[in-house]
């Protein structure tokens, strides 16, 4: 079965070309089975909800026609990406959180992944993530793809930021699932497909407070660990050892060093699956590794992941 055959992408109104729209379309192309793509848009006025001089029936007679001219632009700007190896659909909603506009369209239309555009911030060369992208990051239920740019990098890479070190079932099965989307992605998109950890560092408060503590043989044994681990997560999916990398320092600084360096497309992290409170942190790890990455992001949650706007979740 292949992945990613419902896909939603939410169209920016911002802007007439639409990145998300066209890796959407080039993920469908490459599919094994017939796909479909609905592009969506959540759109609000709060002037027209004000308007007390008009009747409730003619404010939404206004609504729809605002949703109805919506719709015939996004069907406009929607005919340079369609090819006959998809179908696609447009839907327009009115609804003042987009975020939960679209999270509640994941799950009625039971889409396997959200993908949506993101901003370049001129100055840093960075993805400048807004509000809403954030709270999809955090509680959407699907895999939700950020894309930078329509136009998918020459000779591009797309890595994994695994985290081998733990040997927790959450965090092994996290990893496999990471390791089947990379591996489907890369021959979809013609990306080679790369493994990155980083381990800790040596804390320096430890040799002061034992001074017989050896910090080389901690560090060595601690890189030892990482890549066997390593090691036996590319054998199980059949990836040789020069698609891994394994580097000590903080993740936050080594990803966005092995994306640039590999001249990444993507970069595929796996978020922390949380509820009640928590659900608002998707893991400060991956929080300052996506604010640093100046490519593709597609988040994955945890198997049993349950999103707060779940309409079957009663807490």
């Amino acid at each position: 079965m292949s992945i990613y055959s419902k896909i939603l992408v939410v169209a920016d109104i911002n802007r007439d070309d639409q990145p998300a729209l066209a890796r959407a379309t080039q993920l469908a192309a490459q599919s094994k089975s017939r796909s479909h793509i609905l592009f969506f848009l959540s759109i609000y006025d709060f002037s027209y909800d004000m308007t007390s001089m008009l009747s409730s029936d003619e404010r939404d007679a206004m609504r729809r026609g605002v949703i109805q001219q919506r719709e015939q632009w996004m069907r406009k700007i929607a005919e340079p990406y369609l090819n006959d190896d998809f179908d696609l659909d447009v839907k327009v909603v009115w609804h003042n959180r987009p975020y939960e506009a679209i999270i509640h369209e994941v799950y009625e239309g039971q889409h396997d992944i959200l993908v949506k555009g993101t901003r370049k911030h001129d100055m840093l060369e960075s993805v400048l993530f807004t509000p809403t992208d954030w709270h999809l990051l955090r509680k959407c239920p699907t895999p939700v793809l950020l894309v930078k740019n329509a136009q998918w990098p020459h000779g591009a890479s797309i890595i994994a930021s695994v985290h081998v070190g733990s040997e927790m079932p959450a965090h092994q099965d996290l990893n496999d699932k990471m390791v089947e989307q990379l591996l489907c992605l890369s021959q979809r998109l013609d990306a080679m497909p790369y493994l990155v950890n980083a381990y800790p560092i040596t804390p320096t408060n430890i040799t002061v407070e034992l001074p017989e503590f050896d910090p080389t043989t901690y560090t060595e044994a601690v890189r030892g660990h990482h890549l066997t681990a390593m090691k036996a997560l590319r054998q199980k999916h059949g990836l040789a050892q020069e698609n891994t990398i394994v580097q000590q320092g903080l993740p936050e600084d080594i990803i966005p060093q092995a994306a640039k360096g590999l001249n990444a497309g993507m970069c595929i992290i796996g978020t922390t699956g949380r509820t009640g409170l928590s659900a608002v942190f998707i893991g400060n790890t991956a929080e300052h590794v996506i604010d640093k990455i100046d490519c593709d992001i597609l988040a994955l949650k945890p198997q049993g992941y349950i999103s707060p706007l779940d309409p079957n979740n009663t807490k």
